[in-house]
C-alpha cells in the first residue's frame, strides 16, 4: 500500500503539468489515509536527513586555536644574538662576518623571542631548561585555547597529538600534557618527532584521519618546536644559517567531527595534501642534524634548499590544483602544458601557464621559512606581494617558529579583520625530509576581531616595511 501510494504521488506530480489533471488520479490520491500522507511525510524526511547526513560526513571543523606570545623579557634583538654568538669557543672573526650578514639580511626583527636558558652567557642548556622551555610554550598556550572556547573540564578532549622535532623526552611530551591537565585515563596520545617544519600539517592530516573512525571527538593538537638544545655554537656556515632563523613559538588547535560544532567553527577542512621527497637525495640532503668536523651537532640546510622547495611545491600542487581551481584555469594550463611537451609555437615565450591560484583562495599562509622560501614560493605561484604579507610579518616578528609559523599568519590575518566567511584559505608547509605539506580551509563563522590574540596588542603598527639589509 505504502509503495502504491508513493508511486501514484509521483506519477501526479508529474502529471501536474498537463492542462487538465485526470480527475479518477486526484481520487485515487486523495483515497488513501491520513496515516498513509503522514508516513510518507516522515519518509521524505528521513531520506533528505540521510542525504544531508552523507553530505556532512568526515567533516572536520577548526573550532578555535592560539598562539604563544613569550613575555617581554625573552626578547632576542640582533644585538643580543650577535653576543651570544661571541662567546662561543669555536667563534672567528670570519663567522662573527658570517653570522652579522645573516642576520641583517635575514628578514627577522628585534621583537623575536629566545628561550630563557639563551638569556644566560654563555647558555649552557641542560634537560631541566628544555622542559622548563615546553612548560613555557605548551602550558601557556593550551590554557589560553581552553579559556577561549570555555573547556572548563579537560577530560572531554578524546585525542592528544603533539610535533616537536628537536626534543623527545622520557616520559613523552603528550604524557606531560596529559599529566599536567588531567586528561582522562582511555585518550588516544601521538608524539611526533623529527618531521621538521611541516609536521604541524602531518598533525592536522593524522588528525582527519583518526576523526573518520573516532565519531564525535575533539582533538587537541599541539605544533612547537624546542630551541634550547638545538642551539649550534660552531662555525660550519651551513649550521649556522638555521641560528639566526628559528625563533621561540608554538600553536594550539582544536578540531571536532561533531555536528553540532559546526555552528561554532571557525573553519572546516576542505583538504589535505602531504608530499615527501625522501626518495631523492638531493631532497633528503636538504635539511640535515650532523656534527660538524669538532664533534658540535647542529641543522645543516643545504644551499639548494630554495630548489628542492619549489620541486616539492610544483608536486603538491599538481595533486591540489584539480581539487581547487576552477575549470578555466584547469584548461589554460593543461593546454599550455601540451604545447611545451609537443614545442608547438606560442605566442608567449613558450613557458608553462602558472595557474592563478587567486582564483581558488582568498589568503595564503606560506611557511616563515625564511625570507628566500617566501621569495621563492611568491614568484613559482605568481602572487602579489599583498598576498605574502601575513608570512613576511610573521618571519619579522616571531622569526621561524617550525610547525607553528601559519598558525601565526592565519592569526595575522584574522586580527587584520581580513577574514570573512566563505573566504578560503591555503596553508603551505615546508620540513626536513624533503616535505611539502597542504591544508585548505574554509572560513564558516565570523571572525571576532576584538578577541586578543598572538597580533592584538600591535596588529594596527603592521605591515611594516622591511629593509633587505638591516642597520643595527
Amino acid at each position: 500500500m505504502m509503495s502504491m501510494f508513493i508511486v501514484e504521488l509521483f506519477y501526479l506530480l508529474r502529471t501536474c503539468t498537463a492542462e487538465a489533471v485526470d480527475e479518477n488520479l486526484i481520487q485515487t490520491f486523495f483515497s488513501f489515509s491520513k496515516f498513509h500522507i503522514l508516513i510518507a511525510t516522515m519518509f521524505v524526511l528521513i531520506l533528505t536527513k540521510q542525504i544531508y547526513n552523507l553530505s556532512t560526513s568526515n567533516k572536520v571543523y577548526l573550532i578555535d586555536f592560539s598562539c604563544y606570545q613569550p613575555p617581554t623579557w625573552l626578547r632576542a634583538p640582533v644585538c643580543s644574538n650577535l653576543e651570544h654568538y661571541e662567546q662561543g669557543k669555536y667563534f672567528n672573526k670570519e663567522t662573527m662576518d658570517f653570522v652579522t650578514k645573516l642576520l641583517l639580511r635575514s628578514g627577522i626583527g628585534s621583537s623575536t623571542h629566545f628561550p630563557r636558558v639563551m638569556s644566560n652567557i654563555p647558555p649552557e642548556p641542560c634537560l631541566e631548561d628544555s622542559l622548563q622551555e615546553v612548560k613555557d610554550i605548551v602550558f601557556t598556550v593550551v590554557e589560553d585555547l581552553f579559556h577561549k572556547t570555555n573547556i572548563t573540564n579537560p577530560k572531554i578532549i578524546d585525542i592528544l597529538i603533539v610535533n616537536c622535532s628537536m626534543f623527545s623526552p622520557t616520559p613523552s611530551i603528550s604524557s606531560m600534557i596529559i599529566n599536567k591537565f588531567q586528561l582522562r585515563s582511555n585518550i588516544s596520545s601521538y608524539t611526533l618527532s623529527g618531521m621538521g617544519c611541516s609536521a604541524g600539517l602531518v598533525s592536522i592530516s593524522l588528525a582527519k584521519d583518526l576523526l573518520k573512525v573516532h565519531e564525535n571527538s575533539l582533538v587537541l593538537i599541539l605544533s612547537f618546536e624546542i630551541l634550547t638544545n638545538s642551539g649550534y655554537f660552531g662555525r660550519k656556515k651551513s649550521m649556522l644559517l638555521s641560528n639566526t632563523l628559528f625563533r621561540m613559538g608554538g600553536a594550539a588547535i582544536l578540531l571536532s567531527n561533531k555536528r553540532q560544532d559546526r555552528k561554532i567553527a571557525k573553519y572546516s577542512l576542505q583538504h589535505i595534501i602531504r608530499t615527501t621527497m625522501s626518495y631523492d637525495d638531493q631532497s633528503y640532503r636538504a635539511v640535515h642534524l650532523e656534527p660538524d668536523e669538532d664533534g658540535l651537532i647542529g641543522v645543516s640546510l643545504s644551499k639548494d634548499i630554495t630548489k628542492v622547495a619549489v620541486k616539492a611545491l610544483t608536486t603538491n600542487i599538481t595533486t591540489l590544483g584539480p581539487r581547487v581551481l576552477p575549470y578555466s584555469e584547469q584548461l589554460r594550463y593543461g593546454l599550455t602544458y601540451v604545447r611545451h611537451k609537443i614545442s608547438l609555437p606560442a605566442k608567449t615565450d613558450g613557458s608553462i601557464h602558472v595557474p592563478n591560484f587567486k582564483k581558488a583562495f582568498e589568503h595564503f599562509c606560506i611557511h616563515a621559512g625564511g625570507r628566500a622560501v617566501i621569495n621563492v614560493v611568491q614568484k613559482s605561484l605568481s602572487l602579489a606581494d599583498e598576498d605574502t604579507e601575513a608570512s613576511r610579518m610573521t618571519l619579522y616578528r616571531y622569526g621561524n617558529t617550525s610547525a607553528s609559523s601559519v598558525w601565526y599568519e592565519l592569526c595575522y590575518i584574522e586580527a587584520k579583520g581580513r577574514m570573512k566567511v566563505g573566504d578560503r584559505v591555503w596553508q603551505i608547509a615546508f620540513g626536513s625530509g624533503f616535505k611539502c605539506n597542504s591544508a585548505v580551509w574554509k572560513c564558516t563563522s565570523k571572525i571576532d576581531t576584538t578577541v586578543k590574540n598572538a597580533w592584538s596588542d600591535r596588529i594596527g603598527r603592521y605591515p611594516v616595511e622591511v629593509p633587505e639589509v638591516f642597520d643595527y
